[in-house]
């Protein structure tokens, strides 16, 4: 796996490691704080060895003898927390919220079966491989926050001060953005992707355009994304003009009578954004958008939704890529997913894993 033996300078005291990775799931954005002998983190890495990675590149930044003793999660999928448990003792912030819906996530048990328990010859268990079998589940242990707020919460770390902002549910049940007014720079999670179609597991649309326009009015200089590289407030409002444009395209085929899944396949067929990695994220930001628009208020299944996107991924992965008889299966996939049926593995053991996401 290639990481980032260094970290990226934002601004004084600000420090990135950034695995950008295009066209995958899993490398987030974590930022180091640094004043004096304090330190603390925003987001930790998905596995052990990235953690690992992460300590070593960081320890060049750090006097002697500092530690981080601080870790901010913008939001609890594993990808920004999994590494929490690789700092014993740090103090834990997150929202509320996130604390509330920890249960919906999927633990590293449960993302170990996914990867290696399911049919590597059906969607979910192909797709699952393809995106997340380069990492490390199994000594990685779920760390809870320890500190827990709703609204907004102000943090010290030495003389750096940071102002914590809930902003979910939005991309998660509870993101919040990390605003540093001295620096000028928004660290923003997942509410904002770059270099790839985002996915956005709570919703709606424009609850991720007001999470978007919120970013905005603090009149950053630099804006952290969740994944990809450093965005200016002109990418931020790009960012914007993409939500809105999906937000009218599925508006127009849910008023129309089309299935969601149809809508996301008509979308996609038109060659929205395709210059932009992982374009199967529009099946689950479609899917999800209806929900709205149905008025749906049960918490989503989490893995359907990973398994409908998986499965028009499937249909359409590159030559080489599968057998014939997993050609076979993705017309089963298709004819499936015209019925509005998920391809999702039977076997009982899966029903663990139901609650969670793949990011």
């Amino acid at each position: 796996m290639n990481l980032p033996d260094g970290l990226i300078p934002v601004a004084d005291g600000l420090h990135l490691w950034a695995p950008q990775h295009v066209g995958t799931w899993g490398f987030a954005n974590c930022l180091l704080i640094t004043s004096g002998g304090h330190a603390a983190l925003v987001d930790t890495p998905y596995d052990r060895p990235m953690t690992e990675a992460l300590i070593a590149a960081a320890g060049r930044e750090l006097a002697s003898g500092v530690t981080v003793r601080t870790i901010v999660n913008t939001h609890v999928n594993g990808d920004h927390t999994f590494g929490n448990g690789c700092f014993p003792g740090a103090e834990i912030i997150a929202t509320r919220a996130s604390a509330e819906h920890l249960c919906r996530e999927p633990s590293p048990q449960q993302m170990h079966f996914l990867t290696h328990g399911t049919p590597p010859d059906e969607p979910l268990g192909w797709y699952a491989r393809e995106h997340f079998g380069r990492y490390r589940y199994e000594d990685v242990e779920t760390v809870p926050p320890t500190t827990t707020f709703s609204g907004r919460y102000d943090l010290q770390v030495g003389d750096i001060e940071a102002e914590l902002i809930e902003v979910g549910p939005a991309h998660s049940a509870g993101d919040l953005i990390v605003h540093f007014p001295a620096q000028r720079v928004v660290c923003s999670g997942d509410v904002l992707f770059a270099d790839d179609h985002p996915v956005h597991w709570d919703g709606p649309l424009s609850a991720i355009v007001a999470a978007c326009e919120t970013v905005l009015a603090l009149d950053p200089e630099v804006v952290i994304p969740g994944h990809g590289p450093l965005m200016t407030p002109q990418d931020v409002r790009a960012y914007v003009d993409y939500l809105r444009e999906l937000e009218a395209l599925v508006h127009a085929h849910h008023a129309a009578g089309v299935p969601a899944l149809d809508a996301a396949a008509d979308i996609l067929a038109t060659g929205f954004h395709d210059h932009l990695g992982l374009p199967e994220r529009v099946v689950i930001l479609t899917a999800v958008e209806y929900r709205h628009l149905d008025g749906d208020t049960a918490e989503p299944n989490l893995v359907q939704l990973s398994a409908h996107a998986a499965a028009w991924a499937y249909r359409h992965r590159g030559p080489g890529s599968g057998s014939a008889a997993q050609a076979v299966r993705g017309e089963q996939v298709a004819r499936a997913e015209q019925a509005g049926r998920a391809v999702v593995p039977a076997p009982a053991s899966v029903g663990e894993a139901r609650e969670g996401a793949l990011d």
